[in-house]
């Protein structure tokens, strides 16, 4: 005849109960420890420290204090662990896991925010370099009626043009080639005026003909 499974005892079955609800346990109270060694093994991190910070007045370590060293080696490496057991030994002197547990999420905590301090501060760094190479707006200056400013300061572009316009104007006249055309110009014009008078035909103006005529009159008369 096959033989029957041996139905659950009560204890089995409270065990099982509170396995699936985890998440609502908190303080254990007096619970047995046999009990406890049966039910926490199945917590997660958050749900074991929770019924830690909740079993006040109840020291947990007998129960928990290997849980909390597999999650310490789970989350930290092992390397870790060793490492802080080997640090024990030579000091003598022992802590509890759950202890050792919250210290290193402190350190790598307080080492994040140093780190995020220091990429705040480069970043402002940066920022105010960037800052330092930009251009700078000024405030408006008046222009000077004597003199061009080319410092910091608003001026007014089409009276820059016109007096650059005009220095290039006079350094163009007061060049060498400049001089030499202008009185190679004068020349040719005081040797026109020279030559013209000289190539005009002289004839009897009118002044000389009326002369004459009134000088022949009267010796008609005499003859």
């Amino acid at each position: 005849m096959p033989m029957r499974s041996k139905a659950p005892s009560l204890v089995d079955l409270c065990v099982r109960t509170v396995i699936d609800n985890l998440r609502y346990l908190g303080d254990v109270g007096e619970t047995d420890a046999e009990l406890l060694g049966r039910i926490l093994p199945h917590c997660t991190v958050d749900q074991l420290m929770h019924i830690e910070k909740s079993s006040k007045g109840r020291d947990l370590t007998t129960v928990t204090d290997d849980l909390w060293k597999n999650f310490y080696e789970k989350q930290f490496g092992s390397q870790s662990a060793n490492l802080v057991i080997e640090r024990m030994k030579h000091k003598k002197f022992s802590f509890r896991w759950l202890q050792l547990y919250e210290a290193k999420l402190k350190d790598i905590e307080e080492a994040q925010n140093k780190s995020l301090d220091r990429m705040r501060q480069l970043y402002k760094e940066t920022d105010a370099h960037k800052q330092s190479r930009q251009v700078r707006l000024c405030s408006k200056v008046p222009p000077s009626s004597n003199k061009r400013s080319f410092g910091c300061g608003s001026y007014n572009v089409s009276n820059l043009k016109s007096n650059i316009m005009k220095k290039a104007k006079i350094e163009t006249l007061n060049s060498r080639e400049v001089k030499n055309i202008a009185a190679m110009r004068k020349k040719a014009i005081q040797r026109e005026y020279s030559i013209s008078p000289l190539m005009r035909p002289r004839g009897p103006s009118g002044g000389d003909s009326a002369s004459s005529s009134k000088v022949m009159k009267p010796m008609g008369r005499r003859i």
